[in-house]
C-alpha cells in the first residue's frame, strides 16, 4: 500500500500544478483515495515558496470542483449510490444527516477545514439536496481555508514546520469548531429568546382582547 501511495505522489508530483489539480479533484469525489493533496502541496510549497499562493489556489479549485462533482453524485445517485460507495456503512449517512440536523452548513465547513473526510460530507450534501450556492460557499471557505493556512505558514516557517503541519491543522479547526459551536448556540438562544418573547406578548394581547370581550359584554348586560 506504501508503494502504491509513493508511486501516485511521484505520478502528480512529475505532472506539477496539473498533477495537483487533478490530486484535489480526485480526493474530493472519490471515497478511500489515499494521497491527501496535502502532501503534494506541502512538497511543492517547500520547494518553490514563492508559488506557494499558486499552488494552493489550484489545490481549492481542484477540490472544489472534485466537491461539486461528489455533491452532484449524491443528488442524483442518492443513498443507493452512497450504500454502494461505502459498502453498506449506512450509519456514516446518518452521522452526517445529524451533524447537518444540529449545525447544518457549517458542518460542510468543518469538513472541509479538518481531517475529517470531506468527500462523504460533498455526497451527503447533495444526497440531503443542500443549497448548491450555500455549499460551494461554505467549501471554498474550508477547503481555501485549509490550503491556503497550509501554504503561507510553509512560507514563513518552510522545513522546520512541516512534520508538525497536522497539528497545525487539528488545532485550528479545533478552534474553529468550538467558535463555531458557541456562535450557533449563542444565535439560537436569542431565537428562543425572541419566540419566547412573541408567545408572551401574542399572550399578552389576547388576554387583554378577552378582557375587553368581557367587559363590553357585562357593560352591555348591565344597560
Amino acid at each position: 500500500m506504501h508503494e502504491l501511495i509513493l508511486h501516485i505522489s511521484n505520478l502528480f508530483q512529475s505532472w506539477g500544478m496539473t498533477g495537483l489539480f487533478i490530486n484535489a479533484v480526485i480526493e474530493s469525489c472519490l471515497p478511500g483515495f489515499p494521497l491527501p493533496p496535502d502532501v503534494l502541496l506541502i512538497g511543492m510549497c517547500l520547494s518553490l515558496p514563492a508559488k506557494a499562493l499558486l499552488y494552493a489556489l489550484v489545490c481549492t479549485t481542484g477540490s472544489i470542483t472534485g466537491a461539486l462533482i461528489a455533491y452532484a453524485l449524491g443528488r442524483f445517485g442518492g443513498r443507493p449510490l452512497f450504500e454502494q460507495l461505502f459498502k453498506n456503512k449506512m450509519d456514516k449517512l446518518q452521522a452526517v444527516e445529524k451533524l447537518f440536523e444540529e449545525y447544518g452548513a457549517f458542518a460542510v465547513f468543518f469538513s472541509a477545514f479538518s481531517p475529517i473526510p470531506y468527500n462523504i460530507f460533498a455526497i451527503a450534501s447533495g444526497i440531503m439536496k443542500m443549497n448548491i450556492f450555500k455549499f460551494w460557499f461554505v467549501s471554498c471557505l474550508g477547503r481555501g481555508g485549509r490550503f491556503f493556512f497550509v501554504s503561507i505558514v510553509l512560507m514563513l516557517f518552510g522545513e522546520t514546520i512541516k512534520q508538525y503541519m497536522n497539528y497545525f491543522i487539528i488545532g485550528v479547526s479545533a478552534l474553529l469548531v468550538a467558535f463555531f459551536v458557541i456562535l450557533y448556540k449563542k444565535r439560537h438562544s436569542i431565537v428562543g429568546k425572541k419566540s419566547d418573547d412573541i408567545k408572551d406578548a401574542k399572550t399578552i394581547i389576547e388576554n387583554k382582547q378577552t378582557n375587553n370581550e368581557t367587559t363590553t359584554e357585562q357593560e352591555y348586560a348591565n344597560n
